[in-house]
C-alpha cells in the first residue's frame, strides 16, 4: 500500500504501529494490571493466613453447621479456606480484567487528548509551504510540555517566515539593482545602433556609458558575493582565522580613498591605537573600507571624517564618524538592511546599498556587533566591536590625511 506525505496509512498495520499513544496506553495498562494483580495476591495471602479459627480448638473438635450436619473442625477449616481462596481469585481476576480494560481504554482516550497538539504540529508541518507560512498552532491548553513545544514550533515558524520574507525582498531588490545598469546598456546600444548618422564620437560616448554601467553591475555582483560569503560564515567557524589589526585595515582603506577625501576637501582626523583581533583579514579590510567609503560618499564638501580604533575591555573597537545630511534615528537600523540607503539624500546611483549590510554580516561572522547613531548636526557615527585577540601587535598603525586647501 502506497502512503503519500500527509496521508495516514490504514489497516491493521497502522493500528499496531508503535506510536507514542500506543506505547503510553500499553504502559498505563501494564502498570494498572500489575498493581491490581499485586493487590489480588496480597488479599489471597491474607485470607489464607487469617482463616485458621480451628487451630485454637482441641484436636478432634467438631462444629455444627446451619444445616445440622456435624463436621470435624480442621476439615471444615480447610474446606472453608479453599473455597474462600477460590472465590477470591475468581472474583479478583474478573475485577482485574474489567479494571484493566477500563483503564486501558481510559488511558488511550486521555493520551489521545494529551497528544492532540502533537498531531496538530504534525499536520501543520505537513501543510507548510512557501505560501502557508502564516499558519500557526496557537495552543491554548494547559501550560505543560506540550504547550512549550507548540510555542517553540510557532516561534520557529515566525523566524522562518521572517527569513523567507527577507529573502524575497533581497532577491527582488538585487534583481532591480542589476536590471538598472543592464537596461541602461541595452538602451544606449539600441539608440546608437538605430541612428544611421552616428559617428565615432557617438560610439565613444555609448562605450563610456556602457563601461560605467557594467562597472556598476560588476561592483554590485562583487558586493553580493562578499555579503553571501560573510553571511555563510555568520554563527559558524570562520574559514580563515589569522591575527589581524583593525588599525591596519583602517590605514589600508584610508589610503585607498585618500584622493576622494582630498577631492571633497574633508578634514580627516585619526586616532588609531592597536586593536588586535583574530579573523579573516580580507573581510576585515572590506568592513573598514565600506565604512570609510560610506563616510566619504555621504559626506558634504568641506566636511569632517574621524576614525578611532582601540582595544577596551576585551573588545577591539572601530569608530567611524562623518558629517553629512541629517538622518532620523529611527531610520538607522534600516540602513543595515540590503539595498537600504535611508532617505532621499542617501539614495541615487551612488553605491549599491550593500555597504552596511556587509559590515553587519562581517561582524556577525567574527562574533561581534555593529551599531550606529544619527548625529544632531547630520551624519552618522558607526561603532564596531569585535572580540579582541589575546596578543597585541608590536606596532600600531597610524594615519592622517590633511585637509586640502
Amino acid at each position: 500500500m502506497t502512503v503519500y506525505q500527509g496521508q495516514r496509512p490504514r489497516g491493521l498495520r497502522w493500528l499496531l504501529r508503535p506510536t507514542l499513544r500506543l506505547r503510553l496506553t500499553l504502559l498505563n495498562g501494564i502498570l494498572l494490571v500489575a498493581a491490581g494483580a499485586v493487590l489480588v495476591v496480597l488479599a489471597w495471602l491474607l485470607v489464607d493466613e487469617s482463616l485458621h479459627p480451628a487451630d485454637e480448638l482441641r484436636p478432634g473438635s467438631t462444629v455444627t453447621l446451619n444445616d445440622g450436619s456435624v463436621r470435624e473442625a480442621r476439615a471444615w477449616q480447610t474446606e472453608t479456606i479453599d473455597e474462600a481462596s477460590d472465590q477470591l481469585l475468581i472474583k479478583g481476576l474478573s475485577a482485574l480484567v474489567a479494571i484493566g480494560i477500563i483503564g486501558i481504554a481510559g488511558g488511550y482516550l486521555v493520551t489521545r487528548r494529551a497528544l492532540r497538539p502533537l498531531h496538530t504540529v504534525t499536520q501543520t508541518a505537513q501543510r507548510l509551504g512557501e505560501e502557508t507560512l502564516d499558519q500557526r498552532i496557537r495552543y491554548s491548553g494547559a501550560d505543560d510540555e506540550v504547550a512549550e513545544l507548540a510555542r517553540t514550533f510557532d516561534a520557529m515558524l515566525d523566524r522562518l517566515a521572517e527569513a523567507f520574507e527577507s529573502q524575497k525582498r533581497f532577491v527582488a531588490n538585487a534583481s532591480h539593482e542589476l536590471r538598472t545598469p543592464l537596461a541602461v546598456m541595452r538602451t544606449e546600444i539600441d539608440v546608437t545602433l538605430s541612428d544611421p548618422d552616428a559617428d565615432v564620437a557617438e560610439y565613444r560616448r555609448m562605450a563610456r556609458v556602457v563601461r560605467d554601467a557594467s562597472s556598476r553591475a560588476n561592483g554590485l555582483v562583487d558586493a553580493l558575493l562578499v555579503l553571501a560569503r560573510s553571511e555563510a560564515q555568520s554563527g559558524r567557524r570562520l574559514v580563515r582565522k589569522v591575527p589581524a589589526d583593525l588599525a591596519t585595515s583602517v590605514y589600508n582603506a584610508l589610503s585607498a580613498v585618500k584622493d576622494e577625501a582630498e577631492r571633497m576637501r574633508l578634514e580627516v582626523t585619526t586616532d588609531l591605537a592597536a586593536a588586535p583581533v583574530v579573523g579573516d583579514p580580507s573581510l576585515l579590510d572590506r568592513l573598514a573600507g565600506n565604512l570609510i567609503e560610506n563616510a566619504i560618499r555621504y559626506n558634504h564638501l568641506l566636511g569632517r571624517l574621524w576614525l578611532r580604533t582601540a582595544s577596551v575591555d576585551g573588545q577591539a573597537r572601530l569608530i567611524v564618524g562623518n558629517t553629512g545630511h541629517e538622518v532620523e534615528q529611527n531610520e538607522v537600523p534600516g540602513l543595515f538592511e540590503p539595498f537600504r540607503r535611508g532617505g532621499w539624500e542617501r539614495t541615487g546611483s551612488r553605491g549599491s546599498g550593500l555597504g552596511l549590510s556587509i559590515v553587519r554580516a562581517v561582524c556577525d561572522a567574527h562574533g561581534g556587533t555593529v551599531s550606529a547613531i544619527a548625529l544632531v548636526d547630520g551624519g552618522l557615527e558607526v561603532t564596531v566591536s569585535l572580540p579582541a585577540a589575546d596578543t597585541t601587535p608590536v606596532v600600531a598603525a597610524t594615519a592622517s590625511v590633511p585637509r586640502s586647501r
